[in-house]
């Protein structure tokens, strides 16, 4: 069986360590702050998740850019020329035109390297949903499923990987067109905050609303007892924008509830953080459906 290489991009917001021992490649999205424009790596080599909240708290205008078909086609073609094949999960494509770029330049690859195999998934995640997706699909590739096998169970376990989340600041939700303008008003005045989800359609999407921020973080919690399967040995994944102590006391309610494996914390990057400012939690796991 020819060796194959999981590539994704990075709006997965995984552990640089972990995406590293998954052996996932990684294509770093862009984000501009102010007047400089980042690439947004794993590790934080140009900018870090701390400066780039404190950046927003400053007041900082930050917006990002969708990445162009070029820079996959750079990325994946040296896998090929190597002799190995390629599986590309994908950020959402109801979120982003990312997954459009990649996808067409797994085509434009599929046909030039004929004799390789080279595969698309739109993962309808985001965040650490997408890296949750990434890492049970590495699983399956460490215990020696094909290349096909891979691409149809990320096909299947993408309709029940979980996204819950709240945010601190509905006034960023506004600035993406997520809440008018009205509602993120009097959000902020009564100190309401939303419960929201990444939908079929791998959009945003508000499923109910509780005031302030211990209640909204309790509800996340309560979504994860409604919706979860099995969750005694599931991998947890939180990611955070900059507010690492809150999402650790969700990380300790869901410790205490289930003997799940391991529950893993790290910052919303840049990509998606322009989007939810500083403040978001969200939480990720295996449920019924999404």
């Amino acid at each position: 069986m020819r060796e194959f290489v999981l590539f994704t991009d990075s709006s997965c917001d995984l552990p640089a360590d972990l995406a590293d021992q998954l052996g996932l490649a990684v294509v770093p999205l862009s984000v501009t702050v102010g007047e400089d424009t980042y690439k947004n790596y794993l590790d934080g080599r140009e900018i870090t998740a701390k400066a780039f909240y404190d950046a927003i708290r400053d007041g900082a205008n930050v917006h990002t850019s969708a990445v162009n078909t070029q820079a996959f086609l750079d990325a994946l073609r040296p896998v090929l020329e190597e002799g190995k094949d390629i599986l590309y999960l994908g950020f959402s494509s109801g979120l982003s035109g990312t997954y459009s770029a990649g996808a067409a330049a797994v085509r434009e690859l599929a046909d030039a390297y004929p004799a390789r195999k080279v595969y698309a998934v739109d993962t309808l995640c985001a965040s650490m949903g997408q890296g949750l997706l990434l890492y049970l699909a590495a699983q399956k590739k460490a215990a020696g499923a094909t290349i096909e096998q891979v691409r149809d169970y990320a096909e299947e376990t993408k309709w029940k990987i979980c996204h819950w989340f709240t945010v601190e600041n509905l006034m960023h939700l506004k600035k993406g067109g997520r809440v008018s303008a009205t509602a993120a008003i009097v959000g902020t005045v009564l100190n309401i905050k939303p419960v929201m989800h990444m939908d079929v359609l791998g959009k945003l999407a508000a499923v109910g609303k509780v005031r302030g921020r211990r209640a909204s973080i309790r509800a996340l919690f309560e979504k994860m007892r409604e919706h979860v399967v099995h969750p005694e040995g599931q991998m947890i994944f939180i990611s955070h924008g900059d507010c690492e102590e809150e999402a650790q006391a969700l990380a300790n309610l869901i410790r205490r509830e289930w003997q799940v494996a391991d529950v893993v914390l790290n910052p919303v990057g840049p990509v998606i953080g322009a989007h939810t400012g500083p403040g978001v939690i969200a939480l990720f796991f295996v449920g019924d459906e999404r």
